[in-house]
């Protein structure tokens, strides 16, 4: 067992067994986001970043390199929406020197940061401008219940599509101020922490221009998804997102799907896209309702099964290109 493994395990006693132990270990942590030599974690003194979903964990590990440890909260192949935080990971809240996270994602993190880690959370939200989210009537549904299924999925209070990461522009300003927050946690290395930022950042504005240019002739300018969570993407690049469902888990009402059958009718949609973890069965019946093949998008909430958050966005790209015919 790993040295990290083992203070998690000894943190998760500490919290089921005394709460005073967790109260003085979070006096602790509180400082280490502020100082080089009390930087929390595991690795003799180097902060300890815990993230709260995959993109992020893949910024933070690019931009922290192996001057930090990094602490994913989300499980690969399982849909982050719906996380419940362990009692051990709740504990490691307390010890890390940050925790990496966009409100509105996870509910369970929200309420977790907000009581345990309140003062070193890094929410990426904060960083850049938003988008609204996207709102559409559900039959069956009363208006206070359509409210928690908007983009927060589940009791979130935010406004906003949270999905910032499929806008590789914005996540670059997050990269950015990762570097910063890193460096005024760890002087002693800040210039390490802002010279793989800049790379970061770099590497992410090239992607953008590579989306740019690749979907800027195309025969259309729709795509219909299973989940409303390309809001980003379709904004930076002048794309109208049409969602069968504001929310990965819940079924469409029937006249939603009526509607978005018309849509795709009218506008020629050719292509209905699904997602690697949410069933494909509503996609895969509309599809055949209007003529239309299915193909993969991925809202990368998760880590890929092959390469990374840059090598899954190039995918979306081919898929893209394909699915709306650009040249």
């Amino acid at each position: 067992m790993s040295d990290s493994s083992r203070r998690i395990r000894m943190r998760a006693a500490s919290l089921l067994t005394g709460t005073a132990l967790l109260a003085a270990t979070a006096a602790c942590g509180s400082g280490a986001a502020e100082s080089a030599g009390g930087t929390g974690g595991a690795g003799g003194g180097r902060p300890e970043v815990t993230a709260a979903l995959y993109p992020l964990q893949w910024l933070a590990e690019r931009v922290g390199g192996g001057d930090v440890t990094v602490i994913g909260l989300a499980e690969p192949g399982v849909e982050p929406h719906d996380l419940e935080l362990t009692p051990a990971q709740v504990a490691g809240l307390e010890k890390t020197s940050l925790v990496a996270y966009v409100k509105g994602v996870q509910p369970a993190v929200d309420e977790a940061v907000e009581q345990h880690a309140a003062d070193r959370g890094f929410d990426a939200a904060t960083l850049v401008k938003t988008l609204a989210a996207e709102e559409h009537a559900e039959e069956g549904h009363a208006e206070e219940d359509h409210a928690e299924e908007e983009h927060g999925h589940g009791a979130s209070d935010v406004s906003y599509d949270p999905h910032l990461w499929l806008d590789p522009s914005r996540f670059a300003t997050v990269a950015t101020r990762l570097g910063e927050k890193l460096a005024a946690a760890d002087p002693a290395r800040a210039a390490d922490y802002r010279e793989r930022a800049a790379k970061a950042a770099a590497d992410l504005t090239a992607l953008d221009g590579e989306l740019a240019q690749g979907l800027a002739d195309c025969a259309s300018r729709s795509i219909v998804t299973g989940h409303e969570a390309f809001g980003y993407l379709a904004d930076r690049y002048k794309l109208k997102q049409v969602g069968i469902s504001v929310d990965p888990d819940a079924e469409p009402s029937p006249a939603r799907l009526a509607e978005v059958a018309e849509i795709a009718k009218r506008e020629k949609v050719t292509t209905i896209f699904t997602e690697t973890l949410v069933s494909p069965k509503v996609a895969e019946v509309l599809a055949q309702e209007v003529g239309a093949t299915t193909a993969v998008l991925d809202p990368i909430e998760s880590r890929p099964a092959d390469g990374d958050y840059l090598s899954a966005m190039r995918q979306n790209l081919t898929t893209l290109k394909k699915a709306l015919s650009c040249s």
